[in-house]
């Protein structure tokens, strides 16, 4: 039986550097594997481990021990050759930004264009080698802000964060959101044959509303009923009667924060130490809830949330009392 003998702790130690760390998958399998048949791993293990034949393995080892380190990385000539030069991959890039959703198409035109008829992993390849990616396709608000409004508004909260590093204030970013059994589906590693399935089902609402700072500070308040001015106007008094320090909520500009009610509450909230700050209108990459809520919709909620109303409840609530210490996100 054949191992990898003699390596020294220095060796070890950079074998284990480049398996954590090197961006070449390749390189990081090949290190990994000199270090496990170091251990005492069988080649037979190592196959398994790495799904490769024992042709492939004997490969690894004959590298390492003929060139060391550099017998870990492919040498020049070695690997599929490109089937498209870097002009072809450009254009190619361009007409997969024009149908995005659709290979087909693109594939067509690679038969048009060079008489290559090329397959959609082979397509697949390419878009990825030009830093293309398969990314769910994000939503953006329906308007602009006004950019001199939107600038004045940036600089007047750059201000606010200062005085809230010396101390001075605290900062609370508010927002409502809802929870309800039609989920929010995230990629997720599956088996190729065996999807991972989630029920989708109508149901009632679970409303959230959050007080949120920097520093994982989180005041909350759930309903299941709708979240309208009135309610929230019934949160901001509740929350007025903990602050230990001048407050500042940041807040979009929804229609339940702008109304007459709610603006006939800003001088008494303002004489308890809070005041209100309005974030410009189609901002809400400035309201850093809004990062907690995706959080919340497409990592933490695990798929056994959406098997009832009851266990989605609980999985909700049980996010926000532990968001903090076992839930954490870095504002920084």
């Amino acid at each position: 039986m054949r191992y990898i003998k003699g390596l020294t702790k220095e060796t070890l130690k950079l074998l284990k550097r480049i398996y954590q760390q090197s961006k070449y998958y390749q390189v990081r399998q090949r290190a990994h594997c000199i270090q496990l048949s170091y251990e005492g791993y069988k080649i037979s293990e190592l196959m398994r481990i790495f799904k490769v034949s024992r042709n492939t393995i004997y490969n690894w080892f004959n590298n390492w021990e003929t060139c060391g380190l550099v017998g870990l990385y492919n040498q020049p000539g070695q690997g599929r050759k490109q089937i498209f030069n870097p002009r072809q991959q450009e254009i190619i890039k361009e007409w997969v930004k024009e149908t995005p959703k659709n290979l087909v198409l693109v594939q067509e035109k690679i038969k048009k264009q060079w008489g290559i008829t090329a397959s959609k992993d082979t397509i697949k390849r390419v878009i990825k080698s030009v830093q293309m990616g398969w990314y769910r396709i994000k939503r953006r608000v329906g308007g602009e802000p006004v950019p001199e409004f939107y600038t004045r508004k940036v600089k007047e909260l750059e201000k606010l964060k200062q005085l809230e590093k010396m101390g001075k204030i605290e900062i609370r970013y508010v927002d409502e959101t809802g929870f309800c059994l039609m989920p929010y589906i995230p990629y997720a590693w599956q088996e190729r044959n065996q999807k991972i399935e989630v029920k989708s089902q109508k149901s009632k609402r679970l409303n959230v509303l959050g007080l949120l700072t920097r520093q994982n500070e989180l005041e909350v308040y759930t309903f299941q009923c709708s979240i309208n001015s009135d309610v929230v106007i019934a949160c901001i008094d509740k929350f007025c009667e903990k602050i230990t320090k001048k407050t500042v909520l940041i807040m979009d500009n929804s229609s339940i924060h702008q109304n007459n009610d709610f603006w006939n509450k800003e001088e008494e909230w303002s004489k308890k130490g809070l005041d209100i700050f309005f974030l410009p209108t189609y901002s809400p990459q400035l309201n850093i809830i809004e990062i907690l809520w995706r959080f919340i919709k497409y990592q933490w909620l695990e798929n056994n949330a959406y098997e009832s109303y009851s266990a989605l409840v609980k999985a909700v609530e049980n996010i926000l009392i532990n968001f903090g210490t076992k839930y954490t996100i870095d504002f920084a």
